[in-house]
């Protein structure tokens, strides 16, 4: 599916699931710990400065966002895990939230884990690769910040973060937008050959 990434409209914030989007569109859908880039790879993607949210202050989004991407798909960003300064009981809503999400029966064509290139994958990282691994959705591993090392450790990083979870990673930078084009790619590969059928089917 050709996608126009200059038509990115920003939807709602949604604090709980009862009041999310009707499953009309493709979703994709953005994941990965507090501060490792989920609203700056967004941005990238749609070459917007402000579009996604961004703080200084890791932990900060506690909601699902859904943006509109040429009227054909959504992005969903799902609120960060595993930020220990945040009070015990919040990071479980949100975990209850994230879990929550993917148990709807959503119209998910692909799950972008992100992970922060320069240390590799976390437990809760570990953990959510197994969580996609169990309910067999679809994803990709985007290892982001590739811009805060050299070349040659990105390649390596990348190596080792495939060898690790056993599924291929490439180097993500929202600074000079490498892997950008990559997950454009695989995100127009992913919604191809969507029917109005499978689209609107609840």
């Amino acid at each position: 599916m050709k996608l126009n990434y200059a038509k990115a409209e920003f939807i709602s914030s949604f604090f709980d699931t009862s009041s999310l989007p009707p499953k009309t569109l493709p979703e994709v859908v953005f994941v990965g710990r507090s501060n490792v880039g989920k609203s700056s790879m967004i941005n990238k993607i749609v070459n917007r400065k402000n579009l996604a949210f961004t703080s200084s202050k890791p932990g900060k989004t506690a909601s699902i966002n859904f943006f509109s991407i040429d009227g054909k798909i959504y992005l969903v960003d799902l609120p960060g895990y595993g930020f220990a300064q945040r009070p015990k009981a919040e990071r479980e809503g949100w975990g209850s939230l994230i879990e929550t999400y993917f148990s709807l029966g959503r119209n998910i064509k692909l799950v972008v884990l992100l992970t922060d290139i320069r240390i590799g994958p976390t437990e809760d990282d570990e953990l959510m690769y197994n969580y996609l691994m169990s309910q067999e959705l679809p994803f990709c591993i985007a290892a982001t910040k590739s811009d805060k090392i050299s070349k040659t450790e990105a390649w390596q990083m990348t190596d080792k973060i495939s060898d690790l979870l056993g599924v291929p990673a490439f180097a993500f930078s929202s600074v000079t937008g490498e892997g950008t084009e990559m997950l454009k790619e695989i995100i127009e590969s992913v919604t191809e050959g969507e029917t109005e059928e499978e689209k609107y089917d609840d």
